[in-house]
């Protein structure tokens, strides 16, 4: 049997000279320990050199796609195939494809894998000629030819330039806000009402760059910049301004402040349209979906198109929104239901009521047309056009859903009924705006003043019923000899008078209870009592 063993430095192809050590693959790496060892196990047949590096750079890239180099195919035509054995080999997708175009047996399976291991550990001993220093150069020249080969190879597909661009666009965003601010108040102590007059901040800039002075208005042309209505309103508003005068060296710093805010924003619209253009090499179907600003911004924050492939879709949904997400999640509210995926012009155009639907939906897609463009080999934007489309009629049969009824044969447009418009005059009920009792516990004071007049009256009656029966007693008590029967008779009368006394005043102190005014006893009735007291003693 045969190897073939692939160096930094050339192909190499040993023969194996003892193959029932083999079959023990676990005990396999004693037998390479020395180089002694390895010797009597596999011995060097043919060694084919590269030349340089670049040599072997082509030889290596082949290998990697799984092809094979002109080189390696004259090495096999010329020992293999005379030897007639077959070929082990490292790489599956090699062996097939050397098994197709030379028609070899090759093998591979773990024996041969850690037959492979067992070279690679004593390479300097088993393929002589070969120094440790130049194996050692041509590895490290060979890995940076690589990974130059590969960046090189995969131009387009590069994110850094769409994270920096995107990056640097946020950043002359706020310089061009920050100056223009600056601009506005500094030019309005000299011309205020210009900065009302002309909203726009580039124009406004320019016709700073082309007057300066105010005094210059009157003879200036402004026809290019402003219409006509406008620059008349300019020139009229300059004739009568209430700004203050100022230097010729003020102007000159305000205008070169101008200038500055003009190329700034000139090389802002230069970038959006690079930024654009990678965005459609890049991720041609994610730009179809939110747009090459929201795309390029969920790259930036991931890190990379591949980063970015990882996600699931309810990460890409609510990225951009992780303090907010936190936040819900330790005070045990609501989580926020879109993040950067919110400025999209699909979730833009839909009501609030279905933000959260649609932001969900196209999170759902945008997901796929990521993993589309990351390890996709196509690079058309056919996907993506077709799941917008499908998502724009998805978000009209939800905006019509509620103008939409159900009949008894299936769904119909509701019919507009005609307006009729009715001239009745409707009272507003306040009764409906209390939640307490409809019966007051206030009392009005009509009724407090009837209720004291009963009162009082029946006061007065059982002041007279008391008087009579004081009477009443008073007599019996100046009657004398009376029996002692009459005696156990009057004091059962007493007794039932004492009762009925008690339960008058009862009824007069509940009946006195609601009123304001309390009765204060009188002092004839208090000797009064004090007699019955000693009678009845």
């Amino acid at each position: 049997m045969l190897v073939l063993f692939e160096t930094s430095v050339g192909y190499a192809i040993f023969k194996v000279l003892n193959e029932k050590k083999l079959q023990e693959v676990d005990s396999l790496w004693k037998e390479f320990e020395t180089p002694e060892k390895a010797n009597k196990i596999v011995k060097l047949k043919h060694f084919e050199k590269f030349q340089d590096t670049a040599e072997a750079l082509a030889a290596f890239t082949a290998l990697m796609e799984g092809k094979i180099n002109k080189q390696l195919k004259k090495v096999l035509k010329k020992i293999v195939k005379e030897a007639h054995e077959p070929l082990a080999v490292a790489d599956a997708k090699l062996g097939g494809v050397i098994k197709e175009k030379l028609n070899l047996s090759c093998i591979h399976s773990p024996v041969v894998n850690e037959l492979m291991r067992g070279i690679r550990s004593q390479m300097d001993g088993l393929i002589p000629g070969v120094e440790p220093r130049e194996m050692a150069a041509m590895c490290l020249g060979l890995a940076h030819s690589l990974s130059r080969y590969r960046l090189k190879f995969s131009a387009d597909k590069v994110d850094t330039m769409i994270v920096q661009a995107i990056s640097l666009l946020d950043d002359l965003d706020k310089e061009l806000n920050n100056y223009i601010m600056r601009c506005r108040e500094w030019y309005g102590w000299h011309f205020p009402e210009l900065g009302k007059i002309i909203s726009d901040n580039l124009t406004y800039c320019k016709c700073l760059q082309k007057v300066g002075d105010r005094k210059n208005y009157a003879s200036a042309t402004l026809s290019e910049l402003l219409p006509e209505e406008v620059e008349a309103e300019v020139k009229a508003a300059a004739e009568i301004s209430m700004g203050t005068e100022v230097s010729e060296e003020d102007i000159c710093n305000i205008l070169h402040l101008c200038t500055q805010v003009i190329e700034i924003s000139e090389y802002r619209t230069q970038l959006y349209e690079y930024l654009q253009n990678r965005m459609m090499a890049i991720a041609p179907n994610v730009t179809v979906m939110v747009g090459e600003l929201v795309g390029a911004r969920l790259i930036a924050h991931a890190g990379s198109l591949l980063n970015l492939a990882k996600h699931a879709a309810s990460t890409v949904q609510i990225l951009g929104a992780e303090k907010a997400l936190f936040r819900a999640l330790k005070s045990r509210r609501d989580t926020p239901k879109y993040g950067l995926i919110y400025h999209a012009s699909l979730v833009g155009q839909t009501s609030p009521k279905h933000k959260g639907k649609i932001s969900r939906m196209l999170a759902a897609k945008t997901v796929l047309a990521i993993r589309y463009d990351a390890f996709g080999e196509d690079s058309s934007s056919a996907m993506g056009v077709e799941n917008r489309a499908k998502l724009e009629a998805r978000l009209r049969t939800l905006e019509d859903r509620g103008i939409r009824k159900i009949s008894g044969t299936g769904k119909a447009l509701a019919k507009a009924e005609k307006y009729d418009h009715k001239s009745e005059v409707k009272t507003y009920d306040p009764s409906g705006d209390s939640t307490l009792p409809t019966c007051s516990k206030k009392r009005k004071i009509e009724q407090v003043d009837k209720e004291d007049e009963i009162i009082e009256k029946k006061a007065k009656k059982a002041k007279v019923k008391i008087k009579v029966e004081e009477e009443e007693e008073e007599e019996e008590q100046e009657e004398g000899g009376v029996l002692v029967v009459e005696e156990q008779e009057t004091s059962v009368k007493k007794k039932k008078k004492k009762d009925k006394k008690k339960h008058i005043k009862e009824e007069l102190l509940s009946e006195e209870e609601p009123c304001t005014s309390t009765a204060v006893p009188s002092p004839e009735k208090k000797k009064k009592k004090k007699k019955k007291r000693e009678n009845e003693d």
